[in-house]
């Protein structure tokens, strides 16, 4: 099922098949990065959420369908890599992720962790232990409010711009001493003002595909090109 990837990679797929990925977070932006990395062959993906599909994520969430309202997260993406990747391990977490239960996330090693969680609280402590265990990760800030899926890029978080959660994510990096790359899915977009946070398919899901290609490109040990990552000094 991978002859088309594999032409990208040759035998580097056998090293994707090998890896674990923790997956923390399946709405808009997470979803489409579970897609991405099932696709790609990863050989075990630990996934975390403990929400159920509402109907208002029918717009951006890949998961969401008419027919699986209520239903929890983790529970459909399991089902959809079954139709996808039968090969590929998934182990489920429903847990809500917070400072003292986060060690639940690290009792399976892992290679490589994708942060899609929208609770600010719970982004920093997974940021500050990735950073002090010197575990690889991508973190993706907000997508909300914002109409241009081209201004997504990955950057390192103290580089950003027009991101709020960005903002709050230099703060605590700040407050709390930390060093190492902090590399994020941001936009450069200016948010739209309303009152409440509009989304749409098409911002959201370009960056879990963004947080799938860097994971990926990661554990292949590939250099980047620049197009793809460029750490600004």
């Amino acid at each position: 099922m991978f002859d088309r990837f594999e032409l990208l990679v040759g035998e580097k797929i056998n090293v994707l098949k090998s890896k674990t990925v923790l997956l923390i977070g399946l709405g808009g932006v997470g979803s489409y990065a579970f897609e991405a990395l099932v696709r790609s062959g990863i050989g075990r993906i630990i996934i975390v959420d403990n929400d159920t599909i509402d109907i208002t994520n029918l717009n951006r969430q890949m998961l969401a369908l008419n027919t699986n309202i209520g239903s929890y997260k983790v529970d459909e993406a399991e089902k959809r890599k079954n139709l996808i990747n039968k090969e590929c391990q998934i182990l489920k977490i429903k847990d809500y992720i917070t400072k003292e239960n986060i060690n639940i996330l690290f009792k399976t090693q892992v290679d490589f962790l994708v942060d899609a969680e929208d609770t600010l609280s719970t982004k920093k402590e997974i940021i500050k232990y990735c950073l002090k265990n010197n575990i690889k990760f991508i973190s993706a800030c907000g997508t909300g409010n914002k109409m241009d899926a081209s201004k997504l890029e990955i950057i390192d978080v103290r580089h950003t711009s027009y991101d709020p959660i960005a903002k709050a994510l230099r703060h605590f990096l700040k407050k709390e001493n930390l060093h190492g790359k902090v590399p994020v899915v941001t936009s450069a977009e200016k948010p739209i003002k309303i009152t409440q946070i509009g989304s749409n398919a098409f911002v959201p899901g370009t960056a879990g595909l963004l947080c799938a290609s860097y994971a990926i490109n990661e554990l292949l040990k590939e250099e980047h090109d620049g197009k793809i990552y460029t750490e600004k000094n």
